[in-house]
């Protein structure tokens, strides 16, 4: 049973990679979307997303068999900024359609290319803290010896002290009350302007409105991605065979659920990136087939089966 679910599971995360894969590829062919904060800010949560469900994924296999590996990999893939970067990128989103909606006089001095490059910069500073201390503390408690040793990689492996599992904890939930904090600012203030957006303007206000609305239940998924370890460890010690059913409905849950949110919002939501993205889609199967059709016509052998 677990290796059917264990296939479904890949199957979903081969869906998400292609489409993640697709919608990096139209961004990078545009050069209106490498210009457009709110374009380069989702082409990150693509990116790192992408990333974060390679490595998570890997971690599973190999918990999933009880594969043992070397400790600097299983440390290296856990003190990744990859996880704290996603939320951080949708609260910077919320805070670009605030200032698109309820300042647009300001918005294109707001948006520029300097301020674009330090809020990536903040975003990617604040994403090591955990990871930082994860390792300092991990560093802290364990013989010199242990790092060149084998091990299954494992988050129980990487919090062995109660009082790393509680600092954690306590830092993840500082900085995500901050970022809830800041995405229903957002919220009141872009449901303020719809209220007095005239007709013409109140379709565009209401559509952000609905997009900070997304995004804080992305926030809210990812939140849980974060606790669901802790709650993992407590069915560990009392059912090995319930923490493995659980730790796969978490993965797809909490991991792979709100980061097809982010293709939704802005791939499929998007007008502008929607075409783009039927475009290249379109293009690059018909530049397939053509290939196809034109080797066949350069006398392939006969063995060869063009269909």
């Amino acid at each position: 049973m677990s290796g059917l679910i264990m296939a479904l599971v890949q199957v979903l995360v081969g869906i998400f990679l292609y489409v993640n894969c697709l919608m990096i590829f139209t961004f990078l062919n545009k050069a209106v979307f490498r210009e457009d904060t709110r374009y380069i800010l989702f082409a990150q949560t693509l990116f790192v997303d992408s990333a974060l469900m390679v490595l998570t994924d890997m971690l599973m296999i190999l918990s999933l068999y009880q594969y043992r590996i070397h400790m600097i990999p299983c440390i290296i893939m856990f003190v990744t900024a990859f996880t704290i970067c996603t939320p951080l990128t949708l609260v910077a989103m919320c805070l670009e359609r605030y200032v698109a909606i309820c300042m647009p006089l300001r918005h294109a001095d707001i948006s520029t290319s300097r301020t674009r490059f330090l809020g990536l910069l903040i975003i990617w500073g604040i994403s090591s803290v955990v990871p930082l201390f994860t390792l300092v503390a991990y560093l802290s408690v364990v013989p010199p010896g242990s790092l060149f040793s084998y091990d299954v990689c494992s988050v129980e492996l990487m919090l062995g002290q109660e009082w790393q599992a509680q600092i954690r904890v306590t830092i993840l939930q500082l900085l995500f009350l901050l970022m809830i904090i800041i995405i229903v600012f957002t919220y009141i203030k872009i449901m303020t302007a719809a209220r007095a957006a005239s007709s013409d303007n109140k379709k565009s206000t209401n559509k952000s409105l609905r997009t900070v609305i997304l995004h804080a239940f992305q926030l809210f998924l990812c939140i849980m991605q974060f606790l669901s370890p802790y709650i993992e460890m407590v069915f560990l010690k009392i059912d090995v065979s319930v923490y493995g059913h659980l730790r796969y409905a978490d993965f797809v849950i909490f991991i792979i659920a709100p980061r097809c949110l982010s293709p939704l919002i802005y791939g499929l939501r998007d007008e502008k990136f929607f075409h783009a993205l039927k475009h290249h889609a379109f293009f690059n199967k018909l530049s397939l087939t053509m290939s196809l059709i034109i080797s066949c016509g350069d006398g392939l052998p006969l063995k060869t089966k063009c269909y």
